[in-house]
């Protein structure tokens, strides 16, 4: 093997064990006591079990495993629906305002959120929909980003399948269903990924708008057991491998789709 293949395998490989090891860590940690993770133990002990229970009982695991369940799973579908008929719009369709409106889009991912919390709050408060699902799920449903990642993988979608399924007297509607989308799968893989992952994740916002324990998200309960002047570490590991698994499970699963999409094959 030449030098150069050495040094370039012994940097990918270092890499991948920098970006494994709080994984492997925070497993390890799991089945220590919080003493031992405080002392930095980084054997497996034999505390799993407990820590499990603990967990078991400081949260309502199946409960904010639904509501976390119900909010990524609805506000991913939401989103890749809007996201994508915005995208295909922006790219189909010509007007002289077009690239005026989308650059105004551009202009709001310059605005950060927590300067937005409190007119959404408000917005939410006199619709009375503070304290539950939709009050999580409307404001991330036109993400910027995802409309701007589905208008430039549409720059690779062939048009002449679309001029093709019009000659057809296929409506834009059945276009988008029947053609775009069967062959954009790859994009919507990638998309699906980083939305899901977003919902599944977010913390600041549900905080906000959720005011009591039932319709807590695994993020916030995992948050929640970590309050106080001494908290149980493997507790709290044990909840944050709960909370990480999902989203593995869902990258794993669309793995291949996702390297596709970021590279924008259109198969």
């Amino acid at each position: 093997m030449k030098p150069v293949s050495i040094l370039r395998h012994g940097f990918v490989g270092l890499v991948a064990v920098w970006s494994v090891f709080p994984f492997v860590w925070m497993a390890v940690a799991a089945t220590n006591s919080s003493a031992d993770v405080i002392k930095g133990r980084t054997l497996p002990g034999g505390y799993l079990i407990e820590n499990i229970q603990a967990f078991m009982t400081a949260v309502d695991l199946p409960r904010v495993l639904w509501n976390s369940a119900i909010i990524s799973g609805v506000g991913t579908v939401l989103t890749l629906t809007v996201s994508a008929l915005a995208g295909y719009g922006f790219e189909m369709f010509r007007s002289r305002f077009r690239e005026r409106v989308f650059a105004g889009l551009m202009l709001m991912l310059s605005i950060p959120f927590a300067a937005l919390m409190i007119p959404l709050f408000v917005m939410m408060a006199k619709a009375k929909l503070i304290n539950s699902y939709s009050a999580v799920i409307l404001p991330m449903v036109a993400s910027v980003f995802v409309i701007f990642y589905f208008r430039q993988a549409t720059k690779a979608f062939p048009r002449e399948l679309r001029d093709a399924a019009k000659i057809d007297g296929l409506s834009e509607w059945q276009i988008f269903a029947f053609v775009y989308v069967p062959v954009m799968r790859s994009t919507f893989a990638a998309a699906t990924i980083i939305v899901f992952m977003a919902n599944w994740n977010n913390y600041l916002w549900p905080l906000v708008v959720l005011q009591t324990n039932d319709k807590f998200t695994l993020t916030l309960a995992v948050a929640s057991v970590g309050i106080g002047y001494t908290p149980d570490y493997g507790l709290i590991m044990v909840g944050a491998i709960a909370a990480t698994l999902p989203t593995l499970l869902i990258f794993f699963l669309l793995q291949r789709r996702f390297v596709e999409g970021m590279l924008g094959a259109v198969k």
